[in-house]
């Protein structure tokens, strides 16, 4: 009995062992043909393909270059998450999963996406989007130090950035006439966000719906920890001459301003717990719970000044 149970084990060891080994040669294949099929665009280098028996498979150690800039863009891992090792088997091709063969839950994972602030390429996207912005405030102190339209790569290294290094898990989970998302995003040394999205329909019917796919949104809830970006910008606008009261009325607008370019003007409802966000709560909580089910593309329908009522927008900071 006892020579059973080991060989057993032994069995279930080599049985593993060979898995792994099929599913890390998979992944390198088509890893090597994306290096290839880029190649004329960007450099790809990347250290090797890690799986886990909690269900993880990533690629580890990427490099990118992109042709025409000097400076790369590092990511120490990145890759999906399911449930379990043997879901990863079942996923070679995600496209073919119809209704109760879709996992529990299907996920992403990026880890350490690194940034340095000083990097050509980053550069270049910053200038690119305050020009499609047409930001005629920009270079102004409250703008520029509140970050109205993004923190410059000057103003990060002035907040005393060296690199912003991003870090991303979603979770996709499929439940009858619904589906989720929940996602933890966090900046390092200045945000983390906790979010829970809940979508009306069956999530592979929806995507083989292809461009007629039209999310519908169920609720919604945000949850924004400040890790010390709103102690670091008060400081540094008081160094470019802002008294508190301007620091604090700068910061008020970058925010109306990320609400109006997304079509909404944002309520004493979520102004008021922003504000107390800033003068020291550590916590924002934003949640939408419309009356039913809205499609993203019909608030473009409405008045910005509407759709906080649409929504049924609420915060509160703690």
């Amino acid at each position: 009995m006892k020579k059973l149970v080991v060989w057993a084990f032994l069995l279930g060891v080599a049985a593993y062992g060979g898995a792994k080994l099929y599913l890390h040669n998979e992944v390198s294949d088509a890893m090597d043909m994306m290096v290839m099929m880029v190649s004329p665009y960007a450099s790809v280098q990347y250290d090797g393909v890690a799986s886990t028996m909690s269900g993880e498979l990533t690629v580890e150690g990427v490099t990118v270059r992109v042709k025409g800039f000097r400076d790369e863009l590092y990511i120490d891992r990145i890759g999906i998450n399911t449930p379990n090792f043997f879901s990863l088997l079942e996923l070679s091709d995600l496209m073919t999963l119809q209704g109760n063969s879709m996992p529990e839950y299907f996920g992403f994972i990026v880890e350490g996406l690194r940034i340095p602030v000083d990097a050509d390429y980053f550069q270049k996207v910053y200038e690119l989007t305050r020009e499609e912005q047409g930001a005629p405030d920009a270079r102004e102190a409250a703008a520029e130090c509140a970050g109205k339209y993004g923190f410059s790569p000057q103003t990060l290294a002035a907040l005393g950035y060296k690199e912003q290094v991003f870090s991303m898990s979603m979770k996709v989970r499929d439940q009858e006439s619904k589906y989720t998302l929940d996602m933890v995003v966090n900046m390092d040394d200045m945000w983390d966000l906790d979010a829970n999205i809940s979508l009306s329909g069956n999530i592979m019917v929806e995507i083989s719906k292809g461009v007629q796919y039209r999310p519908r949104l169920g609720a919604l809830s945000l949850e924004f920890t400040d890790q010390s970006l709103n102690e670091r910008v008060a400081k540094y606008c008081g160094k470019r001459g802002l008294s508190p009261e301007e620091t604090l009325q700068a910061q008020m607008d970058a925010f109306k301003y990320s609400g109006q370019s997304n079509g909404i003007e944002f309520d004493k409802l979520i102004l008021g717990p922003y504000q107390a966000f800033l003068e020291g709560k550590s916590k924002l909580v934003i949640t939408a719970r419309p009356s039913k089910p809205i499609a993203f593309s019909q608030i473009d329908l409405y008045k910005p000044s509407d759709v906080p009522a649409l929504l049924r927008l609420e915060a509160i900071a703690r």
